[in-house]
This record gives C-alpha cells, sequence and structure tokens, in this order.
C-alpha cells in the first residue's frame, strides 16, 4: 500500500507539473524515479494512464478519471491535515495569489502589511496577471479579476464593483469632436486586448433607461495593460474605456474628459476566483474575509 501510495503521488505530481522534471524537482526524486513509478503503476493498473511525446504529456481517459479521483482524496488529507494542526487560529503554509498590476498597486498592495501582520506565519507569493488560466496553471490559491466575467468552473465571490468611463483628452476631442454615439466609429481608439468592447456589457445607457450600443469600432493602437491604455489616452491617441478609479483624478484635473458623459456603461465587479474543492482551505478563507472587510475602491 506504501509503495502504491508513492506512485500514486508522482502520478499527480507529474499532471499538475506537466512533466516528469518540474515533478521530480518537486519530489526530490531523479526524473528516472518518477517515471519509474509511473510505469509500475500502470503495470499494476494494467491500464495507460499518461500518454507522452516530445514535448508534453496528456491523460488517457482512464488517467483522466484516476487522476481527479485521487486529487480528490489528495485534497481531503491536506485538509484534514490543516484541521489537526487547528489552522483556524495558527494560519501557516503558502498563499500564492494574483491580481492585474494597475489594481493590485492601487488597493491590494497598500493592504498586505496588516494582512501579514495578523498571519505572520503565512507565506505570501503575490503575482501580477490578467489571465485567468494562471489559477490552474499556476497552481494559485485564488485570483482577483476585474469585469463582469463569463461563467466560470472556478468559485466566484464578488466583493466590489466600479464604474467604467469613456473617455479621451481635451486635446483629442478638439481634434475628433464627438457629438453622438455613432461618432465613436469614425475616430481612433486605444483598445484593451483582452476584452471585446462589441460585447453586450459595454452597452450605453441614458438617464432615461434606453439602451445604445456600442457603434463597430477598430482600435488603432492597444494593449493588455490598463496603465499602457491610460498614458496612451494621457497622449491624445484616441478614446478609450477605462476604470473610473484609473482615470477619476485626470478628469478632476481636466487632464481627460469624459466622453458622451450623459451616458453609462454598465457597473463592473470585482471579483474572486478560487478552486472549487469541497472545502475551502483556512489560509484562503481568512484572506477573502480580509478583502471583504477591508477593499474600498
Amino acid at each position: 500500500m506504501q509503495k502504491n501510495l508513492k506512485q500514486i503521488i508522482s502520478f499527480l505530481q507529474v499532471v499538475d507539473s506537466g512533466s516528469f522534471t518540474k515533478a521530480a524537482e518537486i519530489l526530490g526524486l531523479s526524473r528516472s524515479m518518477v517515471s519509474i513509478d509511473i510505469k509500475h503503476l500502470e503495470q499494476h493498473l494494467n491500464v495507460s494512464l499518461l500518454i507522452r511525446n516530445t514535448r508534453n504529456i496528456a491523460l488517457t481517459e482512464i488517467g483522466k478519471s484516476f487522476y481527479e479521483d485521487f486529487k480528490h482524496i489528495q485534497l481531503q488529507i491536506e485538509e484534514a491535515f490543516e484541521r489537526s494542526q487547528n489552522l483556524a487560529t495558527s494560519i501557516t503554509g503558502i498563499l500564492r495569489f494574483s491580481s492585474t498590476n494597475e489594481f493590485g498597486r492601487k488597493f491590494i498592495l497598500p493592504l498586505l502589511g496588516e494582512f501579514c501582520h495578523q498571519y505572520p506565519q503565512l507565506q505570501l507569493q503575490y503575482s501580477f496577471n490578467s489571465s485567468l488560466d494562471d489559477l490552474v496553471t499556476e497552481k494559485l490559491d485564488l485570483v482577483i479579476r476585474l469585469g463582469n466575467l463569463k461563467d466560470s468552473s472556478m468559485r466566484t465571490r464578488k466583493i466590489a464593483e466600479y464604474p467604467i468611463y469613456l473617455v479621451a483628452s481635451p486635446e483629442f476631442l478638439k481634434r475628433y469632436p464627438i457629438n453622438s454615439i455613432a461618432d465613436l466609429a469614425h475616430v481612433p481608439w486605444i483598445g484593451h486586448r483582452l476584452l471585446n468592447w462589441q460585447d453586450a456589457q459595454y452597452v450605453l445607457q441614458n438617464d432615461q433607461g434606453e439602451k445604445h450600443t456600442l457603434p463597430f469600432v477598430r482600435s488603432q493602437y492597444e494593449s493588455n495593460s490598463a496603465e499602457a491604455i491610460h498614458q496612451m489616452t494621457l497622449a491624445s491617441l484616441g478614446v478609450a474605456i477605462s476604470p473610473a478609479w484609473l482615470v477619476d483624478e485626470d478628469i478632476q484635473q481636466n487632464r481627460l474628459t469624459r466622453v458622451l458623459a450623459d451616458f453609462d456603461l454598465p457597473v463592473q465587479n470585482v471579483q474572486l476566483l478560487y478552486p472549487n474543492t469541497g472545502t475551502l482551505p483556512a489560509k484562503t478563507r481568512v484572506f477573502i474575509d480580509f478583502l471583504v472587510q477591508r477593499l474600498c475602491i
């Protein structure tokens, strides 16, 4: 039984890491020993669990089922250890999480000192990322994401919301006057590469409740960074959709102007996403509770 457990752990780590070499490094074994563990496990089960080639590995149908069953068991064991260590009052381990760069610098980083002082035995690994894939590929405990996200297999919790504006510089608007929604189709735009601004969530609505879709626009300039878009907007390169928390000061100082200010875009969410496991680890739970209590936008 002990030998089988070792082989199963090697198999789970190979799948989680995506390679035999990374799995061996994490487990403190040689690559050949991990390979032997997988081979013996497959021989014992009389099935193929992995499809191997020179570039990557993939799970067979049986391998996928085997992985899901034993990964669930592994998580239950880890949760049992947490409960045994009374982590409700003594939070330890490594908390891995991410957020977008601009939002993190403005709202998350200022809070981390207080959080770390509350839980001095907890280690933090904080990365900046706009993707949703990193929750799985980087084995993160939690990601903080902005916008009204599509349905996901991950668990989500909304913790705040914020408005977004159509903005441009006064200099730009002198060159490209915008007096109607139709005018938006004939001016340069600065777009976010990860967002589709023709999506239904970017419908304009006035005080009378009348809704208008954005005309088809093609971005002359693009970036996956909200700050880069912000700077290009300040440089009078085009119209952009920006979060209010990023441009409010510029609007107050007349560096930027709200375009078609009589129309509002849908309010956006700040959401926490985390793996859809049975019991939430205590370290993740306390961080979520802390953000709910302390985050102010």
